[in-house]
């Protein structure tokens, strides 16, 4: 029973993620609103809403751990797995108001939640700050939108919208998202339900399994729309997933818990740190020719497998897994550090010289 409903909930996200960018691309021509901007607001909250799910539910059944792992693991496959698998398929444009404005603040909010869950935990008061943060961010959003004509408009050679192809495109993106949500609840369900059984601890459950199961619609909707050429959406639904994480479903789970929420020390010496590095490294990525090349695709994918791998044997208590760590953190790191650097060089001095 548990394969089948694997199975059905991945092909529940497959066509909800077809579903979901059909319609949500055509909505974007309709009101003349820029696809990076559905991508940031709707498709991303939509796909989040996975996570926002098995977040609160294991906040009221008492299970902090959980929580915090799968928004912390969340964020990290959304931008190692999911965008470098994007990138990996087609390299992917990004807009210069990514740079400047989304992913630094998806490093700042990262760096605020490391910060306040340094003392281990992140109490109800910072809970509304964080939701309290996200509505003022969207809120900004959606009126920059519709003041600034530039950052609106929209190039389409679909035919003028009317209501009866604006009210199909809405069915088309509800079902999209209901699908997904379904899809990942079905695979998460199962997927916990073996992790259980080999004896993984509840924030390796939630970095690992439920984090993958509730950022598939994520994956799925990025991949279809990185294939159907509407990589705005593909990059935008990263950014603004992470920065809904955070901003939302971590202050919402902080909110509703009458103490806050607890944040594991393991969390707080790793998992959490390694969220804000790889936050950080988006932006000499984004920032070099304003594209994610395939390489940097495969880079973040690597980085990806890397991390899984580490996190397994230290669950396990392999030998190997403090080594391996200490590889990563003095030897790979620093060596992609110096790569990108070089990267950024190049693209500044040619801009100096002219």
């Amino acid at each position: 029973m548990t394969l089948i409903l694997f199975v059905v909930g991945l092909a529940l996200l497959i066509g909800g993620a077809e579903v979901l960018v059909r319609g949500a691309s055509r909505l974007a021509a309709a009101a003349g609103i820029a696809p990076l901007v559905i991508g940031l607001t709707v498709v991303a909250f939509g796909t989040s809403a996975p996570e926002l799910a098995v977040t609160t539910a294991a906040t009221v059944d008492g299970d902090p751990a959980l929580a915090v792992g799968n928004v912390v693991g969340s964020n990290i496959l959304n931008i190692l797995l999911i965008l470098g698998l994007s990138a990996a398929v087609a390299p992917l444009v990004v807009q210069r108001r990514l740079v400047r404005l989304e992913v630094p603040l998806l490093i700042a909010v990262s760096l605020i939640v490391l910060i306040l869950a340094l003392n281990g935990e992140v109490s109800r008061g910072e809970g509304i700050l964080l939701v309290i943060g996200g509505v003022v961010y969207t809120a900004a959003l959606v009126r920059q939108a519709r003041r600034s004509p530039a950052f609106g408009a929209v190039q389409s050679d679909l035919p003028p919208a009317t209501a009866h192809t604006v009210l199909r495109d809405t069915v088309f993106v509800a079902a999209g998202l209901a699908f997904l949500v379904l899809g990942s609840r079905w695979l998460v369900d199962g997927a916990r339900a073996m992790a259980a059984a080999m004896g993984l601890s509840e924030l390796v459950i939630g970095l690992t399994v439920v984090a993958t199961g509730t950022s598939l619609p994520e994956l799925a909707t990025s991949l279809v729309a990185s294939l159907r050429g509407h990589r705005d959406i593909a990059v935008g639904n990263i950014i603004g997933s992470n920065l809904f994480n955070l901003l939302f479903i971590l202050g919402i789970t902080a909110t509703i818990a009458p103490d806050g929420i607890t944040a594991p020390s393991a969390a707080i010496r790793f998992d959490i740190p390694v969220m804000v590095a790889v936050a950080i490294a988006c932006l000499p990525i984004f920032f070099t020719g304003h594209a994610i090349d395939r390489w940097e695709g495969f880079l973040f994918l690597g980085y990806y497998v890397a991390y899984t791998l580490y996190i397994l044997l230290a669950a396990a208590g392999h030998d190997n897994a403090h080594g391996f760590r200490e590889g990563l953190l003095y030897f790979a790191l620093p060596l992609t550090a110096v790569t990108l650097g070089i990267a950024v060089l190049r693209e500044i001095l040619p801009r100096r010289r002219r």
